[in-house]
C-alpha cells in the first residue's frame, strides 16, 4: 500500500501525519521544542529544532503504523507563517529565526510604509499593510540592528521552506506562505520587484515561488537516511499553516469560510477574485488553490487568551470544565466584557501595544461569568474581522470550525449565534498537517486537483444551526465590544510609553 506524509512545522512542535491514498490517517506523531523570548515581545526558535522534530515525528509515525518508509510516495509541508530563517552562503543558519508573533519590528513597519510611499501604495504593491509579525520587517530589523549578521545573509526562508531545504537541498517557497512575507505581489503571484527596490533588498535572497500543489524537489539520499524514507520522494509546495488548515477543512469553494481557534484565532474565507481591504484591516493572500485567493484575519490571542485565563485564574479546571461553567452563565455575562489582546493585536487593529482587559466587573460576577466573558470576547474579536470581509462582499454562508472552538458544543453554538451563520465540524481533525498531506497527494498524482482531493477526503461530521433569538441578542451585546478598543487605544500607548515599550 502507498502512503502520504503531511508535515506541519508548528510553534510548539512539529506534527506529522501518515495517511493512505484514500486520506485515512494511519498514524500521527508530535515532537515538541522550545520558544525563546530574550526580551519582552521577542519570539525566536532554533531552525535545527524543527529539523530534529521532523526526524523524530516522521520516524515515530512510520513506527506506530508499522509502515515501511519505502511505501511513502508523496510529502506535503505546512508551517507557521512569517518566520524568518537567515542562511549564509553555505546554507547554514546565521541566528535564531524570528517568529510570527515577534513584536520587535514596529519601527521597521513604519519604515516600509514610508519607503513604499504610504499605505495605499503599499497595498497596491503587496495587498497588505506592514504588520510586525511579517517577514519583510524582520529582514529590515536585522539590517538595522545586526549589521554583521545581515551582511552574511544569502537566503531568507520561511520555516516550512527551511525544512524543504533540509529534505531536498532546494531553495523554494509557494504562493500562500510567500503572501505573508509582505514581499509578494499577491495579484501577480510573484515577488514584488517594485517593493524590493524601494527597500534596497536584493531579490536573490528570496527563493523561487511555486503554486502550492507543484512538486518543488525530491528527497535527497541524506534526508532519506535521516527520516527512514526512500530517496526521490516528491515534495510538494504545501502552504502556510492557515492555508493548509483551510484545505484540510475543505475551504476550497465559494461561500465556505472557516474559524480556527488555536493559540491565535483565524477567519479564513475563499474568494475567487483578488481584492484588498482599503485600510488593510484583514489580509489578502494567495490561496493554495491555483488562480484563487483568500481573505484572512489573525487574532494573536484566541486560544492563547483562554489558556492564560485557565493558568492564571482557575488552574485546577480543565477546558471542558471552563466551557461547562460558561454555558451555565447568562448570555452577555451580565455586561462583563473581555478584550483578548494579551500580546497586542494584528487584525483588525494592527496594534502591538493593545492589552487584555476585563471591563464591567461588578460584585455579581463569578467565575462562570468570567469564563463566559473570555469565550465571548474571543468570539467577538473573530467577528470583528468576519464582518469586515462580509462588508467587502465575501460570502460566508457556512463556517467550518476547527481547533478549540470546535471541541465544545457550547462554543460551537456560541459561534453560530455571534457570527449569525450556521457552523459545522468536518471529519478532518488533523488540521494543517492534513492539508499538507493533500498537497503531497496532488503533487504525487494521487488526485488531479486540490478540490478533487477535498471532495474525496472531507465530509461534514456535525452541524449547528444558529438560534435566531440568540443572534438578535448577541448583535446587541456585540455593539459595545466594538468600541471598547477604540476608547482604550490611547491609554494602551500611554502605558507602553510609561514602561519604555514604545
Amino acid at each position: 500500500m502507498n502512503y502520504l506524509l503531511g508535515i506541519d512545522i508548528g510553534t510548539s512542535g512539529t506534527k506529522t501525519i501518515l495517511c493512505d491514498t484514500q486520506g485515512r490517517i494511519a498514524a500521527e506523531a508530535v515532537a515538541e521544542y522550545p520558544v525563546y523570548s530574550p526580551k519582552p515581545g521577542w519570539s525566536e526558535q532554533e531552525p535545527e529544532d524543527w529539523w530534529a522534530g521532523v526526524q523524530q515525528s516522521v520516524r515515530a509515525a512510520l513506527a506506530r503504523a508499522g509502515v515501511n518508509g519505502a511505501d511513502v510516495i508523496g510529502i506535503g509541508l505546512s508551517g507557521q507563517m512569517h518566520g524568518s530563517v537567515f542562511l549564509d552562503k553555505d546554507g547554514r543558519v546565521i541566528r535564531r529565526a524570528l517568529l510570527w508573533n515577534d513584536q520587535r519590528t514596529s519601527r521597521e513597519c513604519a519604515e516600509i510604509t514610508e519607503r513604499a510611499g504610504g499605505l495605499s501604495k503599499l497595498l497596491k504593491m503587496v495587498a497588505n499593510p506592514a504588520f510586525t509579525g511579517f517577514t519583510a520587517p524582520k529582514i529590515l530589523w536585522l539590517r538595522n540592528n545586526e549589521k554583521r549578521n545581515f551582511d552574511r545573509v544569502r537566503q531568507v526562508l520561511l520555516p516550512k521552506d527551511y525544512i524543504r531545504y533540509r529534505l531536498t537541498g532546494v531553495y523554494a517557497t509557494e504562493v500562500s506562505d510567500a503572501s505573508g512575507t509582505l514581499l509578494l505581489d499577491v495579484a501577480r503571484r510573484a515577488w514584488s520587484k517594485k517593493l524590493l527596490t524601494r527597500l534596497d533588498l536584493d531579490p536573490a535572497i528570496l527563493p523561487p515561488v511555486f503554486e502550492s500543489q507543484e512538486v518543488t524537489g525530491t528527497v535527497t539520499a541524506a534526508a532519506a537516511k535521516a527520516l527512514g524514507l526512500r530517496e526521490g520522494v516528491p515534495v510538494a509546495g504545501g502552504g502556510g499553516d492557515q492555508a493548509m488548515g483551510a484545505v484540510g477543512n475543505g475551504i476550497v469553494k465559494k461561500g465556505v469560510a472557516s474559524a480556527m481557534m488555536g493559540t491565535s484565532g483565524v477567519i479564513f474565507a475563499y474568494t475567487d477574485a483578488m481584492q484588498t481591504e482599503p485600510r488593510g484591516r484583514v489580509h489578502t493572500f494567495c490561496h493554495a488553490v491555483p488562480g484563487v485567493w483568500h481573505m484572512m484575519s489573525c487574532m494573536l490571542s484566541a486560544g492563547g487568551m483562554l489558556q492564560w485565563y485557565r493558568n492564571a485564574l482557575c488552574p485546577e479546571d480543565s477546558y471542558d470544565q471552563i466551557a461547562a461553567a460558561a454555558a451555565k452563565a447568562p448570555a452577555g455575562s451580565e455586561g462583563l466584557y473581555c478584550l483578548p489582546y494579551l500580546t497586542g493585536e494584528r487584525t483588525p487593529h494592527a496594534d502591538p501595544y493593545a492589552r487584555g482587559c476585563f471591563i464591567g466587573l461588578t460584585p455579581r460576577h463569578d467565575q462562570a461569568m468570567m469564563s463566559r466573558a473570555v469565550i465571548e470576547g474571543i468570539t467577538y474579536g473573530m467577528r470583528d474581522s468576519l464582518d469586515i470581509m462580509r462588508g467587502l462582499g465575501v460570502e460566508a454562508s457556512e463556517i467550518r470550525l476547527s481547533g478549540g472552538g470546535a471541541k465544545s458544543a457550547f462554543w460551537q453554538q456560541l459561534q453560530a449565534d455571534i457570527y449569525g451563520v450556521d457552523t459545522c465540524v468536518t471529519n478532518s481533525t488533523a488540521g494543517s498537517a492534513y492539508g499538507a498531506m493533500i498537497m503531497g497527494g496532488v503533487g504525487a498524482g494521487v488526485w488531479n486537483s486540490v478540490p478533487e482531493a477535498c471532495d474525496a477526503c472531507i465530509t461534514i461530521a456535525s452541524r449547528t444551526k444558529k438560534n435566531p433569538k440568540a443572534v438578535k441578542e448577541y448583535n446587541k451585546f456585540y455593539q459595545p465590544f466594538g468600541s471598547l478598543y477604540q476608547s482604550l487605544k490611547k491609554n494602551f500607548q500611554e502605558i507602553a510609553a510609561a514602561y519604555g515599550w514604545l
